[in-house]
């Protein structure tokens, strides 16, 4: 799976903090009685690292785990792996240029579960990489009562991800998801059975994956393929593919950056 370099991930890193910053001031000015929470959350804070490591604590903060301590354990993950940081940063600018719903940066930072389930899933797949298991499902039984979606710590999850709505989005132990996917709600990257290692799927960069589709089992969907709403996928569906139906099949003709138009209706045969 492609990754950008060190240099231009921080980089980029840089340029949306300083973005959510404006955004967040312009908020603050023409919303006065935010104006508070927007310092608290936002611009109080020197580093993109920072703000994000204090929003998530007040998410993820419960009656076993203050925000003080819940923070701590956040930039402790930065800090040993500031890639974490990096995909956070990827996954928003992916979410306002594919989400015509998002006005700015400040939506899927404050407000958008599925983009902060999400970040709260690589605290605890750094905390499961660590050998911290116990602490990594602690977060993950969190971040499913917290926002009404379940990702198995062990999962593995690039960046430039978007997962619109959120709600229900199960992704299984050993699911694979590569770069610049999209995702809509319900849907299940989930397991066929309770035997062998890998039981989850593994999903190519680019693909887009429509509200309610269930994808089962240790198969591969190619790159830039495109699985319709509703969609159960039993089989491995090649690259630039459109699939429908129970169980899916090929429908219409090739597609290209699907997770980036958006585009989710296609031409049939009949």
């Amino acid at each position: 799976m492609p990754t950008a370099t060190a240099t231009s991930l921080t980089s980029g890193t840089d340029a949306v903090w300083s973005r959510l910053r404006v955004d967040a001031a312009q908020a603050a000015a023409e919303e006065p009685i935010l104006a508070s929470f927007l310092n608290d959350a936002i611009l109080r804070h020197e580093k993109f690292e920072h703000a994000l490591a204090y929003r998530l604590a007040s998410k993820l903060a419960d009656a076993q785990l203050d925000a003080m301590l819940a923070r701590d354990v956040v930039e402790e993950a930065i800090a040993a792996d500031p890639s974490i940081a990096e995909k956070a940063a990827a996954d928003m600018v992916a979410i306002e240029e594919r989400d015509p719903a998002c006005r700015s940066l400040l939506q899927p930072f404050l407000y958008f579960k599925g983009y902060l389930a999400l970040q709260g899933y690589r605290i605890a797949h750094w905390l499961w990489s660590e050998g911290r298991e116990t602490f990594a499902f602690h977060l993950q039984s969190r971040i499913s009562e917290r926002f009404g979606l379940d990702i198995h710590p062990a999962a593995i999850i690039g960046q430039g991800i978007m997962i619109d709505h959120a709600t229900s989005v199960v992704i299984g132990e050993t699911a694979v998801v590569g770069d610049n996917v999209s995702m809509l709600h319900s849907v299940t990257l989930g397991g066929t059975g309770k035997t062998g290692i890998q039981r989850h799927p593994k999903i190519g960069d680019g693909v887009l994956i429509g509200a309610g589709a269930k994808v089962l089992g240790n198969i591969t969907i190619g790159e830039e393929a495109r699985i319709a709403a509703g969609s159960v996928v039993l089989k491995d569906v090649p690259a630039h593919c459109t699939v429908a139906g129970i169980p899916a099949v090929p429908v219409g003709g090739p597609c290209k950056e699907p997770a980036r138009t958006m585009e989710q209706s296609f031409e049939t045969d009949a």
